[in-house]
């Protein structure tokens, strides 16, 4: 065989391999649904976002939530019987708040219980999505975050304060419209998870956490752990079924020539201890 056609025939291979082997994963991911679903006799959703090596080139892609998930959750609900529970398996960094609240109003609105499993972290809008459940399902170490709006890349809480250590006179009318904006949209979010949390915790409690969550009083990223979450008076357990794990296995990161993290991946049981003097070895 000539030499370009072998090339050919690798750089074909090489191209379609990776579609193959997405399909594949993609046929356990369902399979590993359906048995779930069996087990919970739940209708389980999945909002997954991680960075994945997936297209023609290998490119990366990284995602967050947007409109095309709160069409494709709402749709996932609107076809759920409404004494079906719902269980929704969540992992994202955030996103838009449009789309978080839809998600996070449609979830409250469900008659049935609906059940959020956070194996990792789910931060802003997913925080927003998770007080929607009527139970928060994480893993002893997986973390919510605060919902404080951001506006530029500032959180809106900020920008307030930096306008009211000012003189009027001393700041330009953008950043006035800005500061008009950030009180705007604090109150508004804050307005929204004292919707979502109603029902689950007293409307003083759910006035309280609200503005405890959206104040600003913590950086964007700060982790609220499960132990944090169960002080506040929400219905947090800490435990995760082991289907979960399984599945977030099946979303991997892309690939590295030098992995960051090794370990031998079996439950550790630590050393044989050596025999006593004189003991029998066998």
């Amino acid at each position: 065989m000539p030499f370009f056609e072998i090339l050919w025939l690798l750089l074909i291979v090489s191209t379609l391999l990776p579609v193959f082997q997405h399909r594949r994963v993609e046929q356990r991911r369902l399979r590993l649904l359906h048995r779930f679903q069996e087990e919970r006799k739940s209708r389980v959703i999945t909002l997954i976002h991680r960075q994945e090596s997936y297209s023609l080139l290998g490119m990366l892609t990284r995602r967050f939530i947007n409109i095309e998930d709160s069409e494709a959750v709402l749709r996932a609900i609107r076809l759920t019987p409404p004494d079906t529970p719902i269980d929704l398996i969540l992992h994202t960094p955030g996103g838009l708040v449009l789309a978080s609240e839809q998600i996070a109003r449609a979830l409250a609105k469900h008659p049935a219980k609906v059940t959020v499993f956070v194996p990792h972290y789910a931060m802003s809008g997913g925080t927003m999505i998770a007080l929607a459940a009527d139970e928060i399902c994480m893993d002893d170490n997986a973390v919510l975050g605060p919902v404080d709006p951001q506006l530029g890349g500032f959180p809106a809480a900020s920008i307030l304060r930096a306008v009211e250590q000012k003189d009027k006179n001393e700041v330009d009318d953008e950043t006035l419209i800005l500061a008009d904006i950030a009180a705007k949209a604090i109150e508004q979010v804050r307005d929204v998870v004292i919707d979502i949390l109603r029902g689950k915790v007293s409307e003083e409690r759910a006035k309280e956490l609200a503005g405890t969550l959206t104040s600003g009083q913590w950086t964007h990223d700060f982790p609220l752990t499960c132990e944090m979450l169960q002080s506040f008076g929400l219905p947090v357990t800490c435990r995760m079924p082991r289907a979960v794990y399984e599945l977030m296995e099946l979303y991997p990161q892309p690939a590295q020539r030098r992995p960051s993290v090794q370990y031998v991946p079996v439950p550790y049981r630590g050393p044989r201890p050596e025999p006593a003097r004189g003991d029998d070895p066998s």
